[in-house]
């Protein structure tokens, strides 16, 4: 799993039908251990209800379509949990 914050949302009208019923968030990939940006903002199916501002776990690839429950569906990322809080041991540094 990965850890992002989400930035907004994105809708599509016209997209191909297993699509259909799926919300799509755009998520902003951080490091988890000081919150920088990691990667260019992506994509995600939302499975759970996350809103914008929310820190969230999301899986990619295989993992983000078996989330979704159809390993047909063109899915490359899908959110899969709300992060309440973390710590982290910085003597495991």
């Amino acid at each position: 799993m990965k850890v992002a914050k989400v930035i907004g949302n994105i809708w599509a009208t016209r997209k191909e039908e297993s699509l259909a019923g799926l919300k799509l968030m755009i998520l902003k990939p951080i490091d988890v251990l000081n919150e920088e940006i990691s990667f260019s903002p992506i994509v995600a199916a939302d499975i759970i209800g996350a809103g914008v501002g929310e820190t969230v776990l999301y899986v990619s690839g295989s993992s983000a379509r078996s989330a979704v429950g159809d390993t047909a569906i063109p899915v490359d990322a899908t959110i899969v949990g709300i992060v309440d809080d973390k710590e982290i041991n910085e003597n495991a540094l």
